[in-house]
């Protein structure tokens, strides 16, 4: 069976009452490699708006694996610190990783953030020389439009994250860089312009299960794996 762990931040969480992507991704996933796919992660709930908190179970469709690695609020500098021991206890074949927004939004500039890509790629590795990620550039929100300085953070932020993947892509422990969501509108596919709907949640599964498909199909990972 193949393990994928979704990483991100709020909008990979999702709040109570949504889908997300990571449902969304589930099943593409099934129907693109084999059933025998499933989601794996140290979480499982949906942030809940009303308390503030990432204690609800309230999912659209609850019957899918819903583990993950996410939170509201949380960025690269959050989830480099906790990727090996997540890797260790999971053991995910894949990581799907959606962060960046919340780092250039209020923690670290693009050259800072890049610094704690290469610390979570680096601790990844240190849990498992095998494993697969794909990473999804960051999708510039409403914020962007209004706010100059935050917009050329976001766009100096993805070169810096291209030229990353490039220089540390392996063949045993590949990186993807997967293409933003084609089409994707924050007026359209976001509530708030930031946060994914339906269709936006169905774009970013899309950006992550078409870059497998393109780059990888059905191929080996390290030793004894298949994908």
């Amino acid at each position: 069976m193949l393990r994928f762990m979704p990483v991100g931040d709020s909008m990979t969480i999702g709040s109570a009452g949504e889908h997300t992507w990571r449902h969304r991704l589930w099943q593409l996933l099934r129907g693109t490699y084999d059933p025998a796919v499933t989601l794996v992660g140290p979480r499982e709930t949906l942030y809940d708006q009303q308390t503030g908190a990432p204690t609800s179970l309230a999912y659209a469709d609850p019957d899918f694996p819903r583990a993950h690695l996410a939170g509201w609020g949380e960025g690269w500098l959050h989830m480099a610190p906790l990727i090996g021991d997540a890797i260790r206890d999971c053991r995910p074949d894949v990581l799907l990783v959606s962060l960046g927004l919340i780092d250039l939004g209020f923690y670290t500039n693009a050259e800072q953030t890049t610094e704690n890509v290469r610390a979570f790629i680096t601790a990844a590795r240190a849990a498992d020389p095998c494993v697969r990620m794909v990473l999804l550039p960051v999708i510039p929100n409403v914020r962007a439009e209004s706010d100059a300085p935050f917009a050329d953070q976001v766009t100096l932020f993805n070169v810096l994250l291209a030229k990353a993947v490039a220089d540390l892509d392996e063949p045993r422990s590949p990186i993807l860089l997967a293409s933003p969501p084609p089409s994707y509108d924050i007026h359209v596919d976001t509530y708030d312009g930031t946060h994914p709907n339906a269709s936006g949640e169905r774009r970013i599964a899309e950006a992550f299960a078409g870059a497998m498909r393109e780059a990888w199909g059905i191929g080996r990972v390290c030793a004894a794996r298949t994908l």
